[in-house]
């Protein structure tokens, strides 16, 4: 009998059990030919590594202090940490002797820099080495530090070596001694959440449940009272009113966890604590946790997030205004923050396959965070909109420049996203070409998908196993796919039957030469939002499987408000390789375009003339990687078949 999903526990296959192909492939490819090196080559620029080089002097203070009491300098181990981490990824895929010495050297620095005591922070340590510990809610110590653990983990997957996996433990031990309840401990937890689940992969890696208790401490005291950001204001002679962003739901702290049930503030601080939140709910079988979660995720879901699975349309605060306010153009759906809502659905899939968490992790990962990463993997966008005058684009560095190595250390990691493994299951939740190993049940199991996912549905798995094995194999059905099929060694399965919340759970004695037949129809659908979200108010936008698909300049002329979608798409469209995105699958369609007829007139009594042509959509995330300009997701919609 199945145990209940929360009393189980799947957790993410490791990133070098799982060799990549297909479009991830091409992506990783990307990283390591340009990103990995562009990322630590651009580090070096901005002065972040003298910044930690003890045999040079203190930089001071590079980048000025803001009105916020502090500076994006301060975030720069952070930077290193996923720069790290994404350099080791990349190591798997392949060996680059001389990228490998350079972290080498940066990691021989942080030895020197850590103080006796284990800490360890560039900021602290040589710029304001008096301020350590006196403001947590701006100034991202245990934030940075997290980022580096992080880094660490994944740099000693890679490499076996242990150097700054050790340098971090003995960071993670001073924390213990200095976090608590005890006497002289402070009940404290950082503004910019992220040494939560950077806490839980170092207890994973090391077998130290104390790291665990470390991150559970964290969340459960966030935003219980008295306020430790007030008292630590007031300790540090500071005023607690005069907080630049005036409340404590910037950083989710204004309730204790359990009791949120909307989701507020900083769209990436959101992201990090609720992936660390569920990391825990598994770790502890909390199903108070998992309550919490369920109720913040159907906020985010259902009210408050782009189509692409963008998040947080507000510059202002980087993050959540109110309820179905997601403007296109001036949308700021940071790369980052599509990033953490991977993390957090993927983690959310601790406890049991699902496909609310599943489909929702590929809707933000295939647009909204793939888009931050270009083709050649050496630009970046922060800010995702969904419509463009032709003034924005990618850029080669940023003075905040967290995204970059957030969406490369994603892509560079993605198998472990792609699978996932309990004690007698294992947990398809993403298709694309690849090579996965399991041990189940004292077996090795070898797992290989072949797909040309996701410019076409089909799907196949072979099995290979050193010995006959016992266990599930649970495969994720779309929410939006229809008429999806699977066969066993050729004979169809009821998919009624056989499906639990969303995945087609296959439980048999599998052997070798056993394989599994999945197929996804992809059809081009239309999508309308709820009329609350006023800017998409008589339009549709268009995907094909689990790609938002757009319109460019490039392909379609200037001028791309006026067209408009008409007739049935999946009989009406021609699909096309476009060689210069590397192969993506365009859409051509017939729609209807307003004749160019209005001269002068600014106004005029009668409406425009409309003519048939043809449209070319492009996948959301590949835009802006050919010529400048404009860029359109939302489409004026006129009588429209959309199923």
């Amino acid at each position: 009998m199945t145990k209940h999903k929360r009393d189980r526990q799947f957790r993410p296959l490791p990133v070098p059990s799982v060799e990549i192909a297909g479009l991830f492939g091409d992506r990783q490819d990307a990283i390591c030919n340009s990103t990995a090196e562009t990322l630590l080559d651009r580090c070096v620029e901005a002065g972040m590594v003298r910044a930690i080089d003890m045999s040079q002097p203190s930089p001071g203070i590079v980048i000025p202090i803001q009105p916020w009491d502090g500076s994006t300098q301060m975030f720069w181990d952070s930077d290193l940490g996923k720069s790290i981490e994404t350099i080791a990824y990349s190591l798997y895929r392949k060996s680059n002797p001389r990228l490998e010495a350079r972290v080498d050297a940066i990691i021989d620095m942080y030895e020197k820099m850590q103080d006796e005591d284990g800490y360890l922070n560039a900021w602290f340590q040589r710029v304001q080495p008096g301020r350590r510990w006196t403001n947590l809610r701006d100034h991202h110590e245990l934030y940075c530090a997290g980022h580096l653990i992080e880094g660490a983990v994944a740099y000693y997957q890679a490499t076996g070596k242990r150097k700054l996996l050790d340098i971090m433990c003995r960071y993670a031990d001073y924390m213990i001694s200095v976090f608590g309840r005890g006497e002289g401990q402070l009940r404290g937890y950082c503004g910019h959440e992220e040494i939560e689940l950077a806490l839980v992969k170092l207890a994973r890696v090391t077998g130290e449940k104390k790291y665990l208790d470390l991150a559970k401490f964290f969340i459960d005291e966030r935003g219980t009272e008295p306020h430790f950001f007030t008292d630590e204001a007031i300790r540090d002679g500071r005023d607690p009113a005069k907080f630049i962003q005036k409340t404590y739901e910037y950083n989710q702290a204004h309730l204790p966890v359990r009791e949120q049930k909307k989701v507020v503030g900083h769209a990436v601080r959101a992201m990090y604590l609720y992936s660390g939140m569920a990391d825990l709910a598994t770790e502890y079988k909390d199903d108070t946790l998992t309550s919490a979660l369920e109720t913040l995720w159907d906020d985010l879901t259902t009210k408050q997030m782009y189509i692409t699975g963008g998040i947080g349309p507000e510059a202002s605060n980087e993050g959540f205004t109110d309820y179905y306010d997601l403007p296109n153009e001036s949308a700021y759906a940071e790369t980052c923050a599509s990033v953490g809502l991977v993390f957090w659905a993927s983690r959310m899939l601790g406890r049991g396959p699902n496909r609310r968490y599943a489909d929702i992790m590929e809707q933000a990962l295939y647009n909204g965070a793939m888009a931050g990463l270009s083709l050649d993997g050496k630009t970046f966008f922060y800010e995702n909109p969904l419509e463009s005058a032709g003034k924005h684009h990618r850029w080669v560095w940023h003075h905040c420049p967290c995204c970059p190595p957030n969406i490369a250390r994603l892509l560079a990691s993605i198998g472990s996203y792609m699978y996932a493994v309990a004690d007698d299951e294992i947990a398809v939740h993403l298709y694309g070409e690849s090579k996965a190993r399991f041990e189940v049940g004292g077996a090795k199991i070898e797992l290989a998908q072949k797909t040309r996912y996701p410019w076409n549905g089909t799907v196949r798995f072979e099995i290979t196993t050193d010995a006959p094995a016992r266990f599930a194999l649970s495969l994720r059905i779309p929410g939006w796919a229809k008429g999806a099929s699977i066969k066993v060694n050729d004979e169809m399965l009821d998919l009624s039957s056989a499906t639990v919340d969303g995945y087609a759970r296959i439980e048999r004695e599998w052997k070798a030469g056993d394989h599994v037949d999945l197929d996804i129809p992809l059809e081009t659908r239309a999508l309308w939002a709820n009329p609350l979200v006023r800017q998409d108010a008589g339009r549709a936008a268009l995907m094909r499987g689990p790609l938002v698909y757009c319109v460019e300049a490039v392909d379609n002329g200037e001028g791309l408000n006026a067209i408009e979608l008409a007739g049935d798409l999946a009989k009406a469209e021609k699909t096309t390789e476009i060689a210069e995105l590397r192969g993506a699958v365009a859409l051509d369609l017939p729609v209807r375009r307003d004749k160019a007829d209005w001269g002068d007139e600014l106004y005029r009594t009668s409406p425009p003339e409309k003519q048939e042509v043809t449209a070319r959509f492009v996948p959301y995330a590949f835009w802006d990687n050919r010529a400048p300009g404009e860029m359109l997701v939302w489409m004026r919609a006129g009588e429209l078949n959309g199923e």
